[in-house]
């Protein structure tokens, strides 16, 4: 009896298999069709390469344009922290983000 239980379970778990292989097959198939894969894909790619703008990063900051480098790491110190003990983690991604634009645009001034 525990012979034929055996064959049974590794059959039907064979079954399963392949059934759902080829579902996952045909589930491709179907999204390359309707180009549903093409287009998640392409929703990823531009929201990872969406930048801060300057503007959205002193607003972020809430430094003005002609803020010296000195004051912008002081809000970057006192917002990082802020978020860091109490606040959510996005925000502290956002301000720091926002921190790299404007180190950016810094560095390509010049001294």
């Amino acid at each position: 009896a525990a012979r034929i239980l055996a064959q049974v379970l590794v059959m039907g778990s064979g079954m399963l298999v392949r059934a759902v292989a080829q579902a996952y097959r045909q589930a491709i198939v179907n999204a390359s069709k309707t180009g549903t894969a093409q287009e998640a894909m392409q929703n990823t790619v531009r929201k990872a390469s969406r930048a801060l703008t300057e503007q959205e990063a002193r607003q972020i900051l809430g430094v003005p344009e002609n803020a010296a480098w000195e004051e912008i790491v002081k809000k970057y110190d006192v917002l990082f922290e802020r978020n860091a003990k109490q606040g959510s983690f996005y925000l502290q991604s956002k301000v720091h983000r926002a921190k790299e634009q404007l180190e950016s645009v810094y560095q390509n001034k010049g001294p």
